[in-house]
């Protein structure tokens, strides 16, 4: 856990300026700072960097935050590992506190297994400056087209002959020889003795999401070699159907293009982000999994996959499909001429050629399947049948029912059958699945139950992340649900008038309703409506941000302060909830102010506490609709107390909404 004082610490110390300045170039203007945006594709700059404020802003797309927020955003992790990051930038130590000797002892192997892979990596590297890794492995890498700059960017080597080479120069380096095994570099033998695992290879290293080398995948250049591959066993810092060969390259721009490019092959992956297509990442030589697609999901909904034209890539292909589909990604498939891989097409093509082919031949997954079974069936009813329970067995696996809709249009259209039928088998297929899943449910808490050591223990708020030591990072934030969808469009309001214009003077006329000697603020004036009855907000997002708000305004810190540190909350739905409402993109349901000819002062004096008053007018319907379900429930001698309950909460609405007018 990180002390509350090292995070403050982190956070006053860290310019947003510079943070962001390490990922993106920015420009002067005025007294903000400006560049196109990295989190989605634009040409003319809306990304605004604000120092006196210390946040960040895009009138694009809306992400808005601190300097922390920024590289949350930008490297995809999560909140402890961010600060760690921030902590390295400013050499600011962290003496973490409150963890057992077991979660300390756990860290340290973590941590040792990853020095010992990155040793390897370095050794590897170096070892193309070697008279054997230059007349071997830099040859091969050269007559494959990979650059210099290439091999360097991605830490490519080579493992040399000899039976411990790197075992021994790890060992005298003072790297302990039971961390090479744990690590998956070193193989020990019955009879006690150490040899590499990895020899007379080209080497290529998998990096984890946060950029550490977790593995290796080795290739041999001996022809009579059955073994053409051999890649890291899994280790504590390594799964393999976790991993993405690529993904450290390739995560940014998947999220600024919102789309993701499949190849299979460790220099097709290369190849293509050697020439410019920087979003594409391989499998790691296994077929593809679960998790890697939902990996990839974290950065973006939509995945190309694009393999060979021959027959082992197109059945890939519908594999892959069959996976992505029920994670609720959209999906698309390039097949490349036959005779061609991604990395004899990107050798021989340009990246304007590369980028057109996909573009005109990429097709949806049901076209693409449909057309494919629809060849194979040629013209044999039986094989016809067949092929449109497979189609409709794959449409049933996408989660929204919308999709699915529309897809069993098209294919019943080429089919030339009625929607229903297709209709018929999805439902049939949908209910088998999902009874299956409720048995395999039922199983694993039989399971669970069995073996009480595989309940998750709570984690604090601080708590290091997966992600600091092997790569594996959480799953991004999701916005929870409203428990109350009727006032939330309203308590959105509220706390948006707070986080933007909070410390506002609000001056009444003599005249008005809500004149009082003392000018109060936005704030002062929006607490004692809410809070002069105990009332609350309702929905918990909307309450978590509004107590953290009042809190910090009750220490005395001014707004943007204020704002900052709700940036900063280690909270998830006070961050993006302050994210969402601070920023000028979000419009206010009652009236959006926009520089016309009213001021500031004057629109927040109309429609501060009009919003107020449509809040408490929601508030009274929800319990006008309660009497009235209380009412049709009731036994007679109760429903007399009820219907005067009822006539009263509809003469005080009535009073409201004259008001409101």
């Amino acid at each position: 856990m990180i002390p509350q004082e090292t995070v403050n610490l982190i956070l006053e110390t860290a310019r947003i300026e510079e943070v962001v300045g390490d990922f993106v170039s920015l420009k002067r203007r005025g007294a903000s700072l400006v560049a196109c945006c990295p989190f989605h594709n634009e040409k003319t700059p809306s990304f605004y960097v604000t120092p006196s404020k210390g946040i960040y802003k895009c009138f694009g797309c809306g992400k808005a935050g601190t300097a922390v927020g920024f590289v949350m955003d930008y490297e995809h992790l999560d909140y402890p590992a961010a600060l760690r990051y921030l902590a390295q930038k400013y050499h600011i130590e962290i003496q973490e506190e409150e963890l057992s000797a077991e979660e300390i002892a756990n860290r340290q192997r973590r941590e040792s297994l990853l020095l010992v892979s990155e040793f390897a990596h370095k050794f590897f590297n170096e070892q193309l400056s070697t008279p054997e890794g230059r007349s071997v492995a830099l040859a091969y890498y050269r007559t494959r087209g990979i650059e210099d700059e290439t091999i360097a960017k991605w830490g490519l080597g080579w493992a040399p002959s000899g039976r411990s080479a790197l075992t021994d120069a790890a060992v005298k380096a003072g790297y302990k020889p039971e961390y090479l095994i744990a690590a998956g570099l070193t193989v020990q033998h019955e009879d006690g003795s150490l040899a590499d695992r990895f020899r007379e290879r080209v080497m290529f290293p998998i990096h984890s999401l946060a950029g550490r080398v977790i593995a290796f995948s080795g290739r041999t250049l001996k022809s009579d070699n059955p073994a053409k591959y051999v890649n890291s066993p899994e280790t504590e810092i390594y799964t393999k159907s976790k991993a993405l060969l690529g993904i450290w390259f390739a995560k940014a721009e998947i999220s600024r293009q919102d789309k993701c490019i499949l190849v299979e092959g460790n220099v097709d992956v290369i190849t293509m982000q050697q020439l410019g297509l920087t979003n594409v990442v391989a499998s790691c030589g296994t077929s593809l999994t679960v998790e890697q697609v939902r990996l990839i999901h974290r950065f973006t909904d939509n995945i190309t996959i694009m393999y060979d034209g021959d027959s082992a890539g197109i059945h890939a292909a519908i594999r892959g499909t069959d996976l992505v589909l029920p994670e609720g990604m959209n999906v698309r498939i390039v097949l490349l001429p036959e005779g061609e891989d991604p990395d004899s097409f990107g050798r021989t093509h340009t990246l304007q050629q590369v980028q057109d082919y996909i573009r005109d031949n990429e097709q949806d997954f049901i076209s693409f399947k449909t057309d494919l079974l629809l060849e194979q069936a040629a013209g044999d009813p039986y094989k016809k049948s067949g092929l449109i329970n497979d189609i409709a067995d794959t449409i049933a696996l996408i989660p929204d029912a919308v999709q699915r809709s529309v897809y069993v249009q098209d294919c019943a259209a080429k089919f030339g059958i009625e929607q229903q039928i297709l209709f018929d088998r999805i439902v049939k297929t949908r209910k088998a699945a999902i009874e299956e899943q409720e048995k395999a449910r039922e199983r694993e808490a039989r399971r669970a139950e069995r073996d009480s050591a595989a309940a998750a223990s709570d984690e604090g708020l601080l708590e290091p992340a997966p992600s600091d030591a092997d790569g594996q990072e959480p799953l991004p934030e999701v916005a929870p649900a409203f428990e109350n969808k009727l006032l939330a469009p309203l308590e959105a309001d509220i706390l948006s008038f707070m986080l933007r214009y909070g410390d506002k003077p609000m001056k009444f006329e003599t005249d008005s309703d809500y004149y009082t000697p003392d000018v109060v603020s936005v704030t002062e004036f929006i607490r004692g409506a809410i809070e002069e009855d105990g009332s609350e907000l309702q929905n918990s997002v909307y309450r978590k941000t509004y107590a953290a708000f009042v809190g910090a305004w009750e220490e005395g810190l001014e707004q943007d302060a204020i704002v900052r540190r709700l940036f900063d909350s280690p909270d998830p739905d006070v961050r993006k909830v302050t994210s969402d409402l601070s920023v000028e993109k979000y419009q206010i349901t009652v009236h959006n102010f926009n520089d016309s000819m009213m001021s500031v002062e004057s629109w927040l004096v109309n429609y501060v506490p009009r919003t107020i008053l449509m809040y408490a007018e929601k508030r009274v319907q929800l319990q006008i609709d309660f009497f009235k379900k209380s009412l049709a429930q009731a036994p007679p001698e109760e429903q007399l107390g009820i219907m005067q309950k009822l006539v009263k909460y509809q003469n005080f609405q009535r009073e409201l909404k004259k008001r409101i007018k």
